[in-house]
């Protein structure tokens, strides 16, 4: 079977197809067949070993010194059940699927073995293989940010970086709260962040949001370029700064600058269970959720894909996918 290595930390061009075995699903097992993986910028970070500010050291130990630890990249797939261990309830031959294995990655591969406790769903049937594969990571973001944000309905909530993946999943998802959203994007991307839902649309070149006077329930930055202190006049008196990609310096200045004011600063990893898969499937199905997917590549072109994403600026999500399907 096909896999995608990435031997070594470097440019997309490191990025490797290699022939491996496929695996043999055991007694709890189940084996995927992938029809579409996503590639996400945590993807691209961990290629390229780039981290936060101040995060360098923590990054190396968690994945790997000299090079990545696990070498087969990809936190999420989406793909058909081809073969089971024989102590499997949970899923039959034939079902179309959603892996999530988050910071485990693994996910660039033909075939895929897991337990069958795995966070893995059935795929939505209004779903595409496409968009299913790019369901969990964003989406999964998202929702842990918002709530640990207390994002609740009649909050104003006002995201940044509102076109890319976790942010257009935080429109959305804020809105199916029950809050009044405010996005700020690029001029580019006006249309489709209206397409999301968004009640305000501001350009981040001509709006500045800290100097209109409007003030926010909660602010959260998808996109890792705001600070606590550009952001504090903006915020309620009880106001939220969810701050998904912060540095170290963000952090701590955060941390000691909310003392004296009665804000309250959200950062750190995103927890997540199977239960939010299953929450984020029922939001597909009752129409209030979409997995926006601005380009598919084919798996031959995964180094294109990565230096997609890499450059900034996309528009929902990016797909790879295998050529062949069940």
């Amino acid at each position: 079977m096909k896999a995608i290595f990435c031997p070594r930390y470097g440019s997309p061009a490191v990025l490797e197809s290699r022939s491996i075995d496929r695996p043999i699903p055991s007694e709890t097992e189940i084996l995927i067949q992938t029809v579409a993986t996503s590639v996400t910028t945590g993807d691209t970070r961990v290629r390229a070993l780039r981290m936060p500010k101040g995060f360098g050291l923590i990054g190396r130990l968690a994945l790997g010194i000299s090079k990545p630890r696990q070498q087969i990249l990809g936190s999420e797939l989406s793909g058909v059940v081809v073969s089971i261990g024989k102590s499997v309830t949970n899923f039959e031959v034939g079902d179309e699927v959603i892996l999530y294995t988050g910071t485990k990655l693994g996910c660039h591969s033909e075939y895929k073995a897991v337990s069958q406790d795995a966070a893995m769903i059935k795929k939505p049937a209004s779903m595409t293989f496409e968009e299913a594969a790019a369901l969990a990571a964003s989406g999964t973001t998202a929702l842990a940010f918002l709530r640990k944000g207390e994002v609740k309905a009649g909050d104003k909530v006002l995201i940044i970086g509102a076109a890319g993946g976790v942010g257009s999943a935080a429109v959305m998802l804020a809105k199916q709260a029950g809050a009044e959203v405010t996005a700020v994007c690029s001029a580019r991307n006006l249309e489709f962040v209206r397409s999301l839902g968004a009640d305000l649309i501001l350009d981040y070149i001509k709006d500045d949001f800290t100097q209109n006077g409007v003030t926010y329930d909660a602010i959260l930055d998808a996109a890792g370029v705001l600070s606590y202190a550009q952001a504090r006049t903006a915020l309620e008196a009880k106001g939220r700064l969810l701050l998904v990609s912060a540095s170290l310096p963000q952090i701590l200045q955060a941390a000691f600058a909310t003392i004296a004011r009665g804000h309250r600063v959200v950062s750190g990893p995103a927890a997540w269970t199977r239960g939010d898969l299953e929450f984020l499937k029922t939001c597909v199905e009752s129409g209030a959720y979409r997995v926006p997917v601005e380009r598919t590549y084919p798996i031959e072109q995964i180094a294109d894909a990565h230096a997609f994403v890499e450059a900034g600026g996309k528009r929902g999500n990016i797909v790879v996918s295998f050529a062949r399907r069940p």
